[in-house]
Formats: structure tokens, sequence, C-alpha cells
């Protein structure tokens, strides 16, 4: 009797424990069946738990491509803020230096190269540059008129399987082409032909900016390949710009009255709020440069405004040590000369790398628009290679010092100072030879096709009349 009462209340049990199963979890396997998947489990043999890596690695789904709203959204900013750097903020800035004869022809200058440089982009330099082909200097015309491109085509960013929309680098990277080639203009303001000027930076564009940026920055490129590091383009943009901007200077010639009268700014007010609108604008250019919005953006938006601000400092102390007063034009020159140093840097130094980087680019680059203009005899109206050369090679070799981990950098474990110093002084020699035989090509074809520059009466009228038919200040 007693056994079959224990067998009841056992069976009662059971199906008391099913019942609860299947109330709470109903779609829940049944205890019997976890009992044996268990047991099977238990007694799996220990080797399938080793399976080989490359069975596991067939077995295994394909990591899964993620295209974030918020990185497109912000290269979308990124790219208008390279362009509001570039009109008004570089049109200004230089605006304000010139006489006011030659205001006009300044903005125009860079209004126009601007806006041809990107239709070139577009139909040739975006494929030549990153395109499908992987050469040490050159890509190919793989995409030559953006072929393939669509709404749905993608571009890598510096995360595995996190891409951007191919449309919104190809827009990113044609701000920087069209801002490398209207630096230019600041070197030869005051007396080089519109017409020259403008078959001038279609002629470089493709001999200079291009291979460079396709050695830097694209697939294949000699430079990235040898490991040299440039954020946002000290080499690309700003080296490249001033070499050609100085072989400008010197073939064409001074101005007229250059070391006999006092061609000062007409406007440095608006030179100010260029200078101002540079700063707000590299923002895009260098935390964009990291084409994703995460800590890598934040980290190059915090050492361009750290390094930019030490540069302001640095100018302003040695303006004073040497002339005895701090002017408005240094300061809005240290911004940026600062801001010319960091490009490179922004993307792998610490923060307090940075304000060294902008302290160095502020005293250097004073020496650069002051003793060594001397050295070099040639009349860089707007001090091009002054800042921007001198600026963009400082920064680039100090890159090789503070990426260091033991200085706050984003190197490895393996990053040797000597060893990417050299890499980088490597880079920069080889952008200021092949700028500066690009630019002496390019230069000699425009002479002998339009003439470099305006005549001497025309000089004299001032380029805003005499070039464009207009003023920009009524009489």
């Amino acid at each position: 009797m007693m056994k079959k009462l224990l067998s009841m209340l056992a069976l009662m049990t059971a199906l008391g424990f099913g019942y609860a199963s299947t109330t709470f979890a109903e779609d829940a396997t049944p205890v019997a069946e976890v009992a044996v998947e268990v047991a099977v489990t238990e007694a799996a043999p220990a080797a399938d738990a080793l399976a080989a890596p490359e069975d596991a690695a067939a077995t295994a789904p394909a990591a899964e491509v993620t295209v974030n709203k918020g990185d497109t959204a912000w290269m979308m900013v990124a790219t208008l803020l390279v362009i509001l750097m570039t009109i008004p903020g570089l049109a200004l800035f230089y605006g304000g230096l010139v006489r006011s004869k030659n205001m006009l022809s300044v903005l125009m200058q860079v209004f126009v190269v601007f806006s041809l440089v990107s239709v070139l982009w577009a139909l040739y330099g975006y494929s030549l540059a990153f395109g499908s082909g992987s050469g040490l200097v050159i890509g190919d015309l793989g995409k030559v008129f953006l072929q393939g491109v669509t709404m749905d085509t993608l571009s890598d960013t510096f995360t595995d399987n996190v891409k951007i929309p191919e449309m919104i680098f190809i827009a990113f990277q044609c701000t920087f082409a069209g801002i490398t080639c209207a630096l230019i203009v600041g070197s030869f303001a005051e007396r080089m032909k519109f017409s020259a000027v403008l078959l001038f930076s279609a002629l470089w564009f493709t001999l200079s900016y291009i291979p460079i940026a396709h050695m830097v920055w694209g697939a294949g490129g000699y430079l990235l390949d040898k490991g040299a590091l440039d954020f946002a383009g000290g080499t690309v943009v700003h080296i490249n710009a001033a070499v050609a901007g100085l072989v400008g200077a010197y073939m064409i010639g001074k101005r007229i009255g250059y070391g006999k009268e006092a061609l000062t700014p007409h406007n440095l007010t608006l030179t100010m709020v260029g200078a101002s609108l540079l700063w707000v604008g590299w923002f895009g250019f260098n935390a964009g440069s990291n084409l994703e919005a995460n800590g890598g953006a934040t980290l190059a938006f915090v050492n361009t405004l750290f390094a930019t601000a030490a540069a302001v400092l640095a100018w302003s102390v040695g303006e004073a040590l040497l002339r005895g007063k701090a002017s408005m034009l240094g300061a809005a020159s240290g911004a940026v000369a600062g801001l010319v140093a960091i490009t490179p840097a922004c993307g792998s130094v610490g923060p307090m790398g940075a304000i060294a980087i902008g302290l160095a680019g502020g005293f250097l680059c004073l020496w650069g628009v002051t003793g060594l203009k001397k050295l070099l005899g040639a009349d860089d109206s707007l001090d091009v290679f002054g800042v921007h050369g001198v600026g963009g090679i400082v920064g680039a070799l100090l890159t090789g010092v503070f990426t260091a981990p033991s200085l706050g950098g984003t190197g490895g474990d393996d990053f040797s100072i000597i060893s990417q110093v050299m890499i980088q002084g490597e880079g920069v020699i080889i952008t200021i030879l092949w700028s500066s035989i690009a630019a002496f090509i390019s230069y000699k074809v425009v002479d002998m096709i339009v003439g470099l520059r305006v005549s001497e009466d025309a000089e004299r009228e001032g380029l805003d009349t005499a070039s464009h038919g207009e003023r920009a200040y009524s009489l």
C-alpha cells in the first residue's frame, strides 16, 4: 500500500512540474528533452570543442557592415565647416590683408578657384586620388566622372565594418582639394592675371595635389605604406600649397613698390573675422578627418582647440618681445599657425602634446614671416610659406615625436620616435620636391599660354577694376 502511495505522489509531482513549466514558458523545451540535451552535451567528445580554426571561421557569420546615421550627419556638418573656412573664412582673411584696390580680386580668386577645383574633383580628381587604383603615386580612372558611385556605395572609415556613404566622403575630400589650391592665391596676390590663376590652379591640382593626396591617404600610396602620419593634411594641404606659392612668388616677381612703399593691410577687422571663421571651420577640417563621430573625433577637436590657443599666445609673446607690442594681425596669424601645425598631429597626439606643438608653431611661424622671409627674398604677399610652409613642416615632424605613448600619444608599444620622425621627414622632403617641380612646370605652361602677370598700369590701378570692373568700396 505504501509503495502505491509513493508512486502516485511521484507521478503527481512530475505532472505538476510539467504544468508549471508550460504555464510560465510556453515555448520552453520539455524537461526530459533538456536532460537529454545536457547529457549529450556532456558526453560530446572534447575534440569537438577544439575544432580547427578554419572550420570555425567557415561557420562563423560574416561581420555586418554598419552605416551609422550619426557618422553620416557629422561628416555632412564637417564638410560644411570646411566650406565655411574657405568661403568666406580664407577669402576674408586674405582680402583684409591686401590693399583696398585689390580686395575683390582676392575674394574672386578664392571663390572661383574653389569652384573650379570642385568640378575637376568630380570629373577625375577623386578617381585618381581615392578610386579603385592602388598605385604608389596615383590611382586610376575607374571612377572618372564618378561612375559607379550611387547613394548606396560606401567608403571605409578607421573602424572595421563601419562605413559612411561614399558621396559624403567625396564631398569632404573635395573641400580639401579646393582650399589647398585657394591657399596658393595668397603668395601672388595683387599682381597675377585672373585667367592665369585659374589655369595654374587646374594644372597644379592635377600634377601635385592629386599625387600627394594619393601617396599620403590613398590605397597603396607610397607614404601611407611607409607609415607616414598625416591625419588631416600637413603635407597634402599646407606644405604642398606653401611650396607652390613660394615658387610662384619667385617666378612672377615682386609687387611694384615692394620694399620701397608701405604695402599695408587695408582692413584688419575683416582679417580677424576671416581668421575666426578659419578657426571654427578647422574643427570640421581636423575632427572630420576621423570620418566617425566617436572618441577619435573628440581628440582631434580638443587638440585643435588647445594647439591654436597656445599658438596665439606664443605669437603674441614673441611679437611683444621683438617689437614691443602684440598686434591683432599677429594674434590672427598665430591662430592660423597653430591650426596648421596641429593638422597632421591632431588625431594621434594628446592634449599636452598639442599645446607643445601649438607653442612651437606660433614661435617658429613668427620667425617664418620675419627672419626666414628676409632670407628667402621673395615677395610672398600674404606669407603663405612663412605660416603654412613652416607650420606644416613643424607639425609634420613633431607628429613623429608626440605620437609616442610615453608623451601622451596614441602610438603602439613598439613606437619609435626616431624612426617615425625619419618617416615624417621623408614625407616632408617628397612633398617639397614634388610640389616645387609641379608648380614650376605649371607656371611655365601658363606663362606661355596666357602670361602670368598683369600689366604695370593694371597693377597700379588695382586688380578690382582692371580685372573685374568692380570696386570693393564706393569712392
